[in-house]
């Protein structure tokens, strides 16, 4: 079992940069795929990033390649995604989630953190 716990949401003005953190437990990070998503109100859950058990292999969604970064401590067991050149349009709660690298599907979710940008 992989426990998920996200940090670092909050409100932002446009332009501006967030650090989110998914602190895990039960598993080493080097053993899981993470992944970062998005869900604002009333739309479908959005992929945004992912980086599997080495940080050569990343993938970003087209609407954040270039202003959102993910990467791996494995010292502290996180995962983290900075977000810069924020928009309003990027207001949402921000979901972690991990998967063994044989499964497409994302089986452990964090509780989700918010982040709120203001134009």
């Amino acid at each position: 079992q992989v426990q998920l716990v996200e940090s670092g949401g909050g409100l932002v003005q446009a332009g501006g940069s967030l650090s989110l953190s998914c602190a895990a437990s039960g598993r080493t990070l080097s053993n899981l795929v993470m992944g970062w998503f998005r869900q604002a109100p009333g739309k479908e859950r959005e992929f945004l990033a992912s980086v599997g058990w080495t940080i050569r292999y990343q993938r970003y969604a087209d609407s954040v390649k270039g202003r959102f970064t993910i990467s791996k401590d494995y010292a502290k067991n996180t995962v983290n995604l900075q977000m810069n050149s924020l928009k309003p349009e990027d207001t949402a709660v921000y979901y972690c989630a991990a998967r063994l690298p044989e499964s497409p599907d994302y089986h452990y979710w964090g509780q989700g953190t918010q982040v709120t940008v203001s134009s």
